[in-house]
């Protein structure tokens, strides 16, 4: 279907006469009105969702006074009630109708078109149009003419005297009547019939010229379609920045999966603990151990309940820790025998001790989001967002129920069943020197203000340059400035295309490995 901006560009460049009638703008035999939209956007007209196109009148006048300057122009414009073309808006647009581009990034293919009115033409343009076209041979259309004229009034041949008629089977023998109709019924079969017009000769082209107007018609509404070889030729993807990223993702999500365990921090006991008052309990889910019993009823059985199988191997947990005993040793190297002492647990150990021990170090990951409700991510989805990969609005989790929470728990899931947990704040206000040791992730929503109160002086660029920073908008929005300046991450997503959620969401965890095996290895993910 014909729009108004490609029949536009097209009168353009081809130097074509537009005619402007009342209120209709009209090129050839199509006519839109002057207030019609077209599919070209204008300069920051997406920023909020809606869409504002330039108008068919818009662009016909600034093709009439694109010599004048920008403020003239502006001036005219005005004058007259018409809408201006943006100053940003200009150079692509009259690169675009001067023929100098093939298309446009600011072209909304999705946009929708009015339909073409036909126009009907007047005697005089219809006279004009004709003296233009190449006229036929009048006489050979003439010539055709009388031929025919002929032919139909052509005396008949002598008529036929009934009178004279005799029956067939008293001219001809009934053998000869049959013969004849089996060599006329052969003769049928195999002959084509001839042409009636044969004397008409290459006169008879003439009178198929006549329909030259309809044809011409219906070839200059056809459009090429793309071809295999242009339908394979995409303007948004680029192989060495998409193919090879993608690759380098996968190498370093394997590299971390075979990479060497990292040692466990051995904790020396004091040598000489300090006997002091007994503290009051302070709730650890790290060293949930204390909170339990010291002895359980075990009913006259030997079991170990603060035993643990962590570190050890099938052959010892399944013959036990005993020593094996020497063999053939001579007598005088029996080992003498002495009563066996238990082998206490360190758990017990440590329940027995008389100082509470010190509090484990957490090596859980740290993500921080913006607190703002204008930010995509929230505590209310950030759940869907970061762990089922599936985006969710805060408007919707807010209908639905939910309730805001002061921190979320993560638990990612990795290859091979394995679920990794990672904490999610908002307050970054009640982290301390070794909580921020574990921060690892932040979303950025723009303004620095965000950062006021962090460790480094609250400077972005000290911050980024220690803690992987992203950006979650839509992909229709315009990226804010500081963003654009730092060095932070950018993951766009579709309104309204759910089904793209998980790839553009794949996105931060492909980063955040490659920062977690460099920065971070100590930290569990």
């Amino acid at each position: 279907m014909a729009d108004p901006l490609s029949i536009l560009r097209q009168y353009n460049v081809n130097k074509k006469e537009i005619i402007e009638r009342e209120n209709n703008i009209i090129f050839g035999e199509f006519s839109w009105p002057k207030t019609v939209k077209t599919n070209y956007l204008m300069y920051r007209s997406n920023k909020d969702g809606v869409k504002e196109y330039y108008t068919l009148e818009c662009l016909l006048f600034l093709l009439k006074n694109v010599q004048l300057s920008h403020p003239v122009y502006v001036r005219q414009a005005a004058a007259v009630n018409i809408p201006v073309v943006r100053r940003p808006d200009r150079k692509d647009l009259l690169a675009y109708l001067n023929g100098e581009t093939a298309s446009s990034a600011n072209i909304d293919k999705s946009a929708p078109l009015e339909i073409p009115t036909q126009v009907k033409r007047t005697a005089e343009e219809t006279s004009e149009s004709t003296a233009k076209k190449p006229r036929l041979e009048e006489i050979q259309v003439q010539r055709v003419k009388q031929q025919l004229a002929a032919r139909l009034d052509a005396p008949k041949e002598a008529s036929v005297n009934v009178d004279n008629i005799k029956s067939l089977s008293e001219a001809m023998s009934v053998e000869k009547i049959a013969a004849i109709k089996a060599k006329r019924l052969a003769k049928k079969r195999t002959t084509i019939k001839s042409q009636d017009d044969k004397q008409l000769g290459t006169d008879l082209k003439v009178m198929l010229d006549l329909d030259v107007d309809v044809t011409k018609l219906i070839i200059s509404r056809e459009r090429q379609w793309r071809t295999r070889t242009t339908i394979l030729q995409s303007t948004g993807k680029v192989f060495a920045k998409n193919i090879f990223a993608t690759l380098a993702s996968i190498k370093v999500r394997e590299d971390g999966r075979h990479r060497p365990p990292q040692p466990t921090p051995v904790v020396t006991p004091r040598t000489n603990p300090v006997k002091s008052a007994p503290q009051p309990a302070v709730y650890n889910r790290y060293d949930q151990e204390r909170f339990i019993r010291q002895r359980e009823e075990t009913e006259g059985f030997k079991i170990d309940t603060m035993g643990t199988y962590h570190g050890m191997t099938l052959k010892s947990v399944t013959e036990g820790n005993q020593p094996k005993k020497p063999v053939n040793m001579p007598p005088t190297h029996q080992p003498s025998s002495q009563p066996a002492q238990p082998i206490v647990p360190a758990a017990q150990q440590r329940l027995n001790a008389s100082v509470p021990p010190s509090k484990r170090i957490s090596r859980t990951p740290i993500i921080i989001i913006p607190s703002a409700t204008t930010s995509l991510i929230t505590m209310y989805n950030a759940k869907e967002i970061l762990q089922d990969l599936r985006f969710v609005s805060t408007e919707e989790k807010k209908s639905t129920g939910e309730k805001r929470s002061n921190e979320v728990l993560l638990q990612r899931r990795k290859d091979g069943g394995l679920t990794v947990p990672y904490r999610v704040i908002d307050n970054p206000g009640k982290l301390n020197n070794m909580d921020w040791d574990r921060v690892v992730a932040v979303f950025v929503m723009g303004p620095a203000w965000q950062f006021k109160g962090w460790p480094w002086n609250g400077n972005p660029v000290d911050i980024f340059s220690k803690i992987c920073a992203f950006h979650l908008k839509y992909d229709e929005m315009k990226l804010d400035g500081n963003v654009a300046r730092w060095n932070v991450s950018v993951m766009d997503i579709s309104r309204t295309k759910r089904h793209l959620d998980r790839a553009s969401l794949m996105v931060f965890w492909d980063i955040l490995d490659k920062h977690l095996v460099k920065y971070k290895p100590h930290l569990r993910f």
